[in-house]
């Protein structure tokens, strides 16, 4: 999934007030904790490098999570985001709950297949 699919996605299905600039750095945090939690342990780590986006990043660039993983993780995460900051808590924890469904679904897949780090 592409940066700008994630945030047309969820603006179609979720409108919001929030920028694209805001969503673009929702997305680099969330990147960023994938990169360090669950790439960063494996052999292919130096593949993969991640510097964060921000709005001078073409939104043409792809996010780190793969399909079918992908747009699951990156919409249930921008999601939460919204509801968070719209300050709807039931909302916030439902997806929440759901994102973080995602997130354990792909750190699975990933670690099931990728070589752990060797230890020296």
């Amino acid at each position: 999934m592409k940066i700008i699919e994630a945030i047309n996605a969820i603006d179609a299905l979720k409108p919001n007030g929030y920028t694209q600039a805001e969503k673009i750095r929702w997305l680099s945090t969330l990147d960023g904790f994938l990169h360090q939690e669950i790439v960063v342990p494996h052999e292919d780590a130096d593949e993969h490098p991640f510097s964060g986006y921000d709005e001078d990043t073409p939104p043409e660039t792809v996010l780190l999570a793969q399909e079918p993983y992908g747009r699951e993780l990156y919409l249930k995460y921008l999601e939460a985001q919204i509801d968070y900051y719209n300050g709807e808590t039931a909302r916030y924890n439902n997806s929440m709950m759901m994102y973080q469904a995602a997130y354990t679904a792909f750190a699975r897949w990933y670690n099931r297949t990728q070589l752990p780090r060797s230890q020296k």
